[in-house]
């Protein structure tokens, strides 16, 4: 269990509103995913697995493309209170896709926000010396405050907030309850 950090807590998103969200995100992925062979929807550890694990199944379901990997990618750079735990962004290979081949594979890359970019320009990094033939990018919510060279192709929710501000997506089975908070931090 987390603790939860002192401030305001505000609720942006609930459920019903994120559900559209996903709905949106799954057309605009069904788009850039239709007319592949072999396709792979890669989470981005913690958050932004179940929201894969979301979009995979709006994909099947809503758009009958059934021929679809699911794979999860655990990478570090910030605790979910922003609080910078390594200097590196580091991404841990599972042993099992250590002889991944993506050639000929599309992936779709998946996180819950982007902030400034460390973890997704890692994962696509890594997916790019498995050979992906095509990387594309989803994250639910965007900040805005990218400073990598990272390209969004889907952007669920776009949300400029100040710097201080934290935005909390709060994702099943991690949280209870599917929403996106705005916490803004108790100055002590």
């Amino acid at each position: 269990m987390e603790l939860a950090l002192p401030g305001e807590r505000i609720c942006l998103y609930q459920t019903a509103q994120l559900d559209a969200v996903l709905d949106n995100m799954a057309w605009q992925a069904a788009g850039f995913l239709t007319t592949k062979e072999r396709i792979m929807i890669v989470g981005i550890l913690r958050r932004g697995a179940p929201l894969a694990e979301m979009l995979h199944k709006r994909l099947v379901n809503q758009f009958d493309l059934a021929n679809i990997s699911l794979m999860n990618l655990q990478i570090k750079r910030y605790s979910d209170d922003l609080t910078l735990l390594h200097p590196e962004t580091k991404l841990t290979e599972n042993p099992q896709h250590a002889k991944l081949d993506l050639a000929n594979t599309t992936v779709l890359v998946v996180d819950d926000v982007m902030y400034r970019g460390h973890s997704m320009l890692r994962a696509v990094e890594y997916l790019a010396r498995k050979r992906a033939a095509e990387i594309r990018t989803a994250v639910l919510v965007d900040r805005g405050a990218n400073k990598l060279p990272v390209r969004i192709d889907i952007t669920g929710i776009r949300l400029d907030v100040a710097p201080p501000d934290i935005i909390e997506c709060n994702v099943p089975p991690y949280e209870g309850e599917f929403k996106i908070d705005l916490l803004k931090p108790s100055i002590n």
